[in-house]
C-alpha cells in the first residue's frame, strides 16, 4: 500500500465568521464537507467527523492556509491533538483554482483545491508550528505600525490646519510635532489666544514645555511672526480651534502608546533569548519584525532556505542549456523589506568630514561587488544575502553579534 493511501485529506477554507472543510481521500474522491464556526467549541466537532472517515489504520491530514490569522486558534487546537498539519500556500491553492477550464469560487471549492494542493504536495509542504510567543509578537508589531501611522496621518493633518491659523507656522520650530511645539500649539491654537501674552510669559511657558531650550529671543520671533501674519479668526473659530487641540492630545496619546507597546515588545523578546539587538541597525523594532516574519528558525534547515523565504536567493531561469540568475521578486516580501532597510543601513556612511563608515565590513564588502561588475542593487542583494546568513546564525546558535568586536580590534 502507498503511504498516501493510508491518510485522508482535509482541505480547510478559513474565515473570521466560519470554516469550510472538505475531506477527500487519495483518490481524490471528495468524501465530506462541513462548515464550523470558528471557536474551540466546534473543533471537536470537526474532528469527529473525520474521524468517521477514517478506516483502521488511517490518519487524517490538515491543510490551512493561513496559521497566523483567521485559523491559528483551529491550527493551535489540532496541534495540541496531536494530529497532522500541514501549511498550504495560498498561491498554490490559487494555482489549483485556475487549473481548470471553468473557473469557480466558493468557500466548499476553495477548501476542495486546499485539500488537492494538500494531496499532491503532502511531503514538500511544511508542518503547522503556530507558537504563541512568535505570533504574540507579530501582534505587537502589528499594533505599533498600526500606531504609528496612525501618528504620522496626524501630523499631515496637523500641518493642514495649522497653515490656516499660522501661514508662518514652520518658521515658529524646527519640528511641528516637537513637545514645545505641541505644547504651544494646545494652548495657542489660533493667534487670537496671544492677544495678551507677552515675549516674557510666553518664553517662560516654553522653557518649561522644553526643558530650557527655548529662549525669550524665540518667543519674540515667534510672537513677531504672528503679528505679520495678520488676522485670521474667522467664524466658528473656537470650533476650528478644538480641532487643533484634539488633534495634539491625539498625537500625545499615541506618542504614549507606542512607547508602551516597545515597552511590551522588548519583555516579550526577552523570553526569547535573541540578541539580535546587538548588531548596530537593529533596534528592538526591527528585532521583533525580524522574529515575527521568521517564527521559529528551526523551520530553516540552513542559512539558503532562509534566503529563498524572504525572496533574496537568485532564481535560476535557463532553457535549452542556456540561462542566468535573476532577482527573486517571490518569497516573503516584508521580510524582503527588512532586510533591505537593514543593507542599507549597514553600507551607510556619516555625512560631515569624518565620513564614519557605520560598518567597515559591510561597506568594503559592497565596494568590492561594485568592483567586481555588480550594480548598485546587485551589490545590495549581495550585502542581504551575506546578512541572511548573519541572522540565520545568532537565532540558531543565540549568540551576539561577533563582527563588532572584530572591527574593533582592527582599528586599534
Amino acid at each position: 500500500m502507498h503511504y498516501k493511501q493510508k491518510h485522508i485529506y482535509v482541505g480547510l477554507d478559513l474565515h473570521k465568521a466560519h470554516h469550510t472543510a472538505v475531506i477527500i481521500d487519495c483518490w481524490n474522491t471528495k468524501l465530506d464537507e462541513i462548515q464550523i464556526d470558528n471557536k474551540p467549541s466546534s473543533f471537536d466537532d470537526l474532528m469527529k467527523m473525520v474521524k468517521k472517515h477514517c478506516k483502521k489504520g488511517m490518519t487524517p491530514v490538515y491543510g490551512l492556509e493561513d496559521t497566523g490569522g483567521n485559523g491559528r486558534a483551529l491550527a493551535v487546537h489540532l496541534v495540541e491533538k496531536k494530529q497532522i498539519v500541514k501549511e498550504v500556500n495560498s498561491a498554490l491553492s490559487y494555482n489549483e483554482r485556475k487549473s481548470y477550464a471553468t473557473t469557480q469560487k466558493s468557500d466548499s471549492w476553495d477548501a476542495y483545491c486546499i485539500a488537492k494542493v494538500l494531496l499532491a504536495r503532502l511531503d514538500e509542504l511544511p508542518d503547522a508550528n503556530p507558537q504563541d510567543i512568535y505570533w504574540t509578537i507579530g501582534q505587537l508589531v502589528a499594533r505599533r505600525n498600526a500606531l504609528v501611522k496612525h501618528a504620522s496621518s496626524l501630523k499631515n493633518q496637523l500641518h493642514q490646519q495649522l497653515s490656516y491659523h499660522y501661514p508662518s507656522y514652520k518658521k515658529f520650530f524646527c519640528d511641528v510635532d516637537g513637545k514645545a511645539a505641541l505644547a504651544f500649539w494646545e494652548k495657542y491654537p489660533a493667534p487670537h489666544h496671544l492677544e495678551s501674552v507677552g515675549a516674557d510669559e510666553l518664553a517662560t511657558y516654553l522653557r518649561k514645555a522644553s526643558h530650557n531650550t527655548c529662549s525669550t529671543r524665540k518667543a519674540e520671533e515667534i510672537l513677531e511672526l504672528v503679528k505679520k501674519d495678520g488676522e485670521t479668526k474667522r467664524k466658528f473659530q473656537t470650533s476650528r480651534d478644538f480641532i487643533i487641540v484634539n488633534m495634539v492630545q491625539d498625537m500625545k496619546r499615541s506618542r504614549e502608546l507606542i512607547k508602551q507597546t516597545e515597552e511590551q515588545l522588548r519583555q516579550v523578546l526577552s523570553e526569547t533569548d535573541y540578541k539580535l539587538e546587538s548588531m548596530d541597525g537593529i533596534s528592538t523594532v526591527t528585532a521583533a519584525e525580524l522574529i515575527a516574519e521568521i517564527g521559529d528558525i528551526r523551520r530553516f534547515s540552513n542559512a539558503d532556505k532562509l534566503a529563498r523565504f524572504a525572496g533574496i536567493a537568485p532564481v535560476r531561469f535557463s532553457s535549452g542549456g542556456k540561462g542566468k540568475d535573476q532577482a527573486s521578486g517571490q518569497g516573503n516580501r516584508v521580510l524582503n523589506a527588512i532586510f533591505h532597510n537593514l543593507a542599507v543601513q549597514q553600507i551607510q556612511v556619516a555625512k560631515g568630514d569624518n565620513k564614519k563608515q557605520r560598518n567597515p565590513l559591510f561597506y568594503d564588502y559592497y565596494h568590492r561587488k561594485l568592483a567586481e561588475g555588480k550594480t548598485k542593487k546587485q551589490a545590495l542583494i549581495c550585502v542581504m544575502r551575506r546578512l541572511v546568513n548573519i541572522i540565520y546564525s545568532m537565532m540558531k546558535h543565540k549568540t551576539e553579534y561577533r563582527a563588532a568586536n572584530l572591527i574593533e580590534r582592527q582599528a586599534s
